[in-house]
């Protein structure tokens, strides 16, 4: 048996001062709706495109647990352009595990890419980080995650605690399917406090301001032996000036 802590849910109506004030704010699936202006059915049709997803070739913990595909976006003026497809990468300083190489993952699924309720929920985001910091363009990186237990244990975030150096992370989680763990975790950059707490509730959101607190999920097993089970999450991030990796430092 496993203890699971229940989300701290942020009202709708207190979303920008919760998260200017605590630099993390949680939604529920209803609320997710109706911020991105979506029938949270439309949202949950979206769930086929996670059961494609195909291995990350990268990870250098030798695990097999991980399935992802990756876009790029650049959002202005209320508009969403998709951006060329590249490599996604990121400084040793915010990822150890990864950090300083280029990772090659498979492009989002056409479909998906064209699917009006996808454009809100990314325009959605762009807005939120608007008003976290200020309107301006948004250079928006999506990453659909399947983190599964054919190995018996599947690692959400095998970097550890971290920060993803960028301006906003938004973390939805899809679903849960015969799994334990996969705790989040948030704590403050350069504080003591922090928060524990298990999405489960399909589409429920975390939003962080990735200048002031870091997180993590702790690894998932399932819940018996001879059962694969998996996490599915969306988690998108929204960097100003330029995607990561755009102006790289030689020691990087």
């Amino acid at each position: 048996m496993t203890c699971q802590f229940d989300p701290p849910w942020t009202a709708l109506d207190s979303l920008d001062h919760t998260l200017n004030e605590r630099g993390y704010a949680l939604l529920s699936p209803d609320s997710v709706a109706s911020w991105c202006g979506q029938d949270l059915e439309h949202l949950k049709s979206l769930q086929p495109f996670w059961d494609r997803l195909p291995p990350d070739p990268h990870l250098r913990d030798g695990g097999r647990y991980r399935h992802r595909r990756h876009g790029c976006f650049i959002s202005q003026n209320e508009s969403l352009e998709r951006a060329p497809h590249r490599a996604h990468w990121q400084p040793l300083a915010y990822n150890a595990l990864h950090g300083g190489m280029e990772r090659w993952f498979e492009p989002l699924e056409p479909e998906l890419v064209d699917n009006p309720t996808w454009s809100a929920v990314l325009l959605a985001l762009a807005r939120q980080a608007s008003a976290l910091h200020g309107l301006q363009p948004w250079f928006i990186e999506a990453h659909p995650f399947r983190i599964d237990t054919k190995d018996g244990i599947g690692r959400p975030t095998p970097e550890g605690a971290h920060r993803d150096g960028v301006d906003l992370v938004a973390v939805f989680l899809l679903q849960r399917q015969a799994i334990k763990g996969g705790e989040t975790r948030v704590f403050e950059a350069s504080g003591p406090t922090g928060l524990r707490f298990t999405l489960s509730e399909p589409w429920s959101l975390m939003l962080l301001d990735d200048h002031r607190v870091i997180h993590e999920s702790t690894p998932i097993q399932p819940l018996e032996t001879d059962q694969t089970g998996w996490r599915d999450t969306l988690v998108v991030t929204c960097r100003r000036g330029g995607f990561q990796g755009d102006k790289r430092s030689s020691n990087a």
